[in-house]
């Protein structure tokens, strides 16, 4: 019994392998879309990933979030929007992972565009918290599973002004 269970795991693993592409490749397409986990809100983004060489992807993203916080009774509402460029190195072949799996890490450059408004009585109070627009650099590392050819589920990490792990969903065109 217990041989036939590896031997069904394993016919498995080699059917999900052969029949779900590789990461994306020179030439290829794909979309991002998903929600975020930050210390600022949670971010809405989506992006687009292009393979310009063997292993390599550059890409861009918009991301969109609000929230609110008080302090002392003074209430501020925040709204950060952000574009920022990615580039991308695939460590499937270096690492031999299947290739319903994309393991990849990088480098982005991008610019948030942050806005505080004051929301309650007595005219504009300062805010002195730390939410300023500027142009920041970060790296990331991140994860796709993908359960059919062009479709994958990710998981990525990442500093500078997403601070958080992002979810979403990516399609290959």
């Amino acid at each position: 019994m217990k041989k036939n269970v590896t031997l069904l795991f394993a016919l498995l693993f080699m059917s999900a392998m052969a029949f779900a592409q590789a990461p994306i490749q020179d030439g290829e397409k794909q979309v991002n879309v998903g929600i975020g986990l930050s210390n600022y809100g949670l971010p809405i983004y989506a992006g687009a990933d292009f393979g310009i060489g063997n292993n390599i992807s550059v890409g861009g993203e918009l991301s969109y979030r609000s929230y609110k916080e008080s302090y002392f009774n003074f209430d501020w509402s925040h709204t950060i929007f952000t574009i920022a460029g990615n580039g991308n190195y695939h460590f499937n072949e270096l690492l031999n992972i299947p290739s319903n799996i994309d393991f990849y890490a990088g480098l982005s450059l991008g610019y948030s565009v942050w806005n505080t408004k004051y929301d309650g009585p007595g005219g504009d109070i300062d805010y002195g918290g730390d939410g300023t627009s500027g142009l920041y650099f970060f790296g990331q590392v991140g994860g796709r599973y993908f359960f059919k050819d062009n479709l994958a589920a990710n998981v990525e990490l990442g500093g500078g002004s997403f601070s958080g792990v992002k979810v979403g969903i990516t399609y290959k065109l």
